[in-house]
């Protein structure tokens, strides 16, 4: 078996962000009151994500001002979680993914979980890591 080609990927740009994990009902219009509310703080949402179970939704976002949509969220009675993550801003192309994944592997760092932004045909795109190590993870990214 032949061994992988290496894949080469543009420098990556790095960076830690607070994510906010917001629990709340899984029912029609909790996503849009959370929005709202947010908008009507001025706060820019830049990434988000969900994820369900029966009963509950999951919203894992990072905003333009976490302290300020925590403060909002706890007042509007949201459970709302900090996480710190990787936003690693990098070229929109095949096996970027790939190759970021393989190197934390190899530093022996876990993907907890992952999602991506872009749109199609742009340029770059951002992924928002959260890795079970920070450190070891940007020091393994370092050298991308």
């Amino acid at each position: 078996m032949n061994p992988s080609p290496k894949l080469s990927i543009p420098k990556l740009s790095i960076e830690t962000a607070t994510q906010l994990a917001v629990f709340l009902a899984n029912r029609p219009g909790a996503l849009a009151r959370v929005c709202e509310a947010l908008a009507k703080a001025g706060i820019n949402i830049n990434a988000l994500a969900t994820s369900d179970t029966v009963d509950h939704t999951v919203v894992r976002m990072v905003v333009s001002d976490p302290t300020r949509a925590l403060m909002l969220l706890g007042e509007a009675g949201a459970l709302a979680l900090e996480a710190e993550v990787l936003m690693i801003e990098t070229a929109s192309q095949p096996g970027v993914l790939a190759k970021i994944a393989e190197r934390l592997a190899e530093a022996d760092v876990n993907i907890e979980y992952a999602y991506l932004a872009g749109s199609r045909g742009a340029e770059k795109g951002v992924i928002v890591l959260r890795p079970s190590d920070i450190e070891r993870a940007q020091s393994a990214l370092r050298d991308l």
